[in-house]
Formats: structure tokens, sequence, C-alpha cells
């Protein structure tokens, strides 16, 4: 059966979440621009950015920089927009600079994002650890989600699974924390448990497409047809969005009766 393979790192979620919520120190022009303008640079830019509109985005934040080079949050910007485009040494750079001045948590964050971009993951979870050393964070739950990727990458499956878990006390609204969980279990060969957390997240929200597409290959693996049919039929009825519910029906119509 043809399917689209289950989200495992939601990076660029996760950024944009971090960068959104962002609450650091914001450095006073003293260059060319006033604040205004500055701020009014930054903020096209990052709408650029979060609309991947990486031109744009370069244009807005390169001139903001150029009117003040010490604002982190435009270094930050500047360091996601890089590492987007395929630049990861001067997106490192940009956030070695961004640390120098201001190590907040927030950049620490996105620089560890940077870093399993990079695979370098003992550097990464150093960076993690160093956003949630800050007890005044406001994401802490994304850097736990970030922290068990960094370990899961180093195949500490216990401390990622662990990771997860405290994400999930911190904020058990979003379902990331639990499908990060069930994707480890896949990849440390535990279906049954990964299984059983797919099904409590479709349980929860039934219309979670990547809980779905994670659960439908070890269905077919333990050969329930039925079982596939059940969850695809639910998913179609309950999903807003018509492109997954065409691809649901195409699965339907692609199993043997």
């Amino acid at each position: 059966m043809a399917y689209r393979p289950p989200i495992m790192l939601a990076l660029l979620m996760v950024f944009a979440l971090s960068l959104s919520a962002c609450a650091g120190k914001q450095n006073k022009s003293t260059e060319k621009g006033t604040p205004k303008q500055v701020e009014s640079h930054y903020l096209l830019g990052l709408d650029a950015l979060n609309k991947n509109n990486l031109p744009k985005a370069f244009d807005e934040l390169l001139h903001a920089e150029r009117l003040n080079p010490r604002r982190t949050d435009i270094l930050d910007a500047l360091g996601v927009a890089w590492r987007l485009r395929g630049d990861l040494q001067k997106s490192h750079d940009y956030y070695t600079r961004a640390i120098a001045i201001e190590p907040s948590p927030r950049i620490y964050n996105n620089f560890g994002i940077l870093l399993l971009t990079m695979q370098k993951p003992k550097e990464a979870e150093k960076a993690f650890r160093s956003a949630l050393d800050d007890p005044r964070y406001n994401r802490p739950d994304i850097a736990y989600i970030n922290l068990g990727d960094a370990l899961l990458m180093q195949d500490r499956f216990n401390d990622a699974i662990a990771a997860y878990r405290q994400a999930r006390l911190i904020n058990p609204l979003p379902e990331l924390s639990r499908l990060k969980e069930a994707s480890a279990y896949v990849k440390y060969n535990r279906p049954a448990f990964a299984q059983a957390m797919y099904e409590t997240i479709l349980r929860d929200s039934p219309a979670n497409l990547q809980a779905l597409q994670g659960l439908l290959p070890l269905l077919q693996k333990n050969r329930e047809p039925g079982l596939m049919r059940e969850h695809l039929q639910t998913f179609i009825r309950q999903t807003p969005e018509p492109l997954d519910r065409a691809w649901a029906e195409e699965q339907l119509k692609g199993m043997r009766p």
C-alpha cells in the first residue's frame, strides 16, 4: 500500500513555534536606522520566512542586520534562513554570534535544531539542555521534544522516551510528543507499543493524518485489513481536509477485497 511516511523531525514547525514565541531582549538600534525601522524590516523578513519566501526573507533580514547587527532575534532568524537555504556553516556562524551576545534559551533551542540537521546530536543535546536550564523559557515542551530527538540519534532510547513524556507532561495538548514516541517504538522494533500509541492518538484525534500513516503499515504487516478499513473510514468521516480525505479514499480503493 502506498502511503506517505509519518513525520519524524518536525523542525520547521518547532522553529516557527519557538520564534513566534520570542520574548527575548531586543537591543536598541545604534547603527544607521531607528528602532522602528529595524523592527519593520525584521517583521517583514520574519513573515516572509514563515511563508517560505526565502529571497524576500533574506532581503528584509539582511537589511535589518545592517541597521542593527547586534539584535539577536534578527541573527536567530537569519540562522534559520541560511539553514533552510542549505548553507549550514553560515547558519552556524549566525548562531555563534547570537549566543555570544545573548545566550537565551530560545537561541539555544534553535541552535540545537541546526546541530541536529548537521548530524551532531551530542552538541545538539548540550544546546537543548542549555535552553532547559532557564526556568523562564516559555516553550520547554518543544525543547524536551528536540532533546528527545537528539537522544534518539545517539541510540539512547529510554532517555529519549523520557524526554518525550516530559514534554507531554508540560503541554499535553499537541500530539507531537506522542507521535515522536510512537515513531521511536517503530525504529527500535517495538511494534506493539507503536501500534498502541498510534491507536491512542487516533482515539483522541481521529483526523490525525500522521498517526494514521504510522499505524497503517503496522496493521498491514500484522495482516489486519479490517482494522485498516475501519481506521481509514473513520478518518474519511472526520478529516476536514479534502486532500487528506482523497488520499485516504485512494488507500481504501487500493486494498484488496
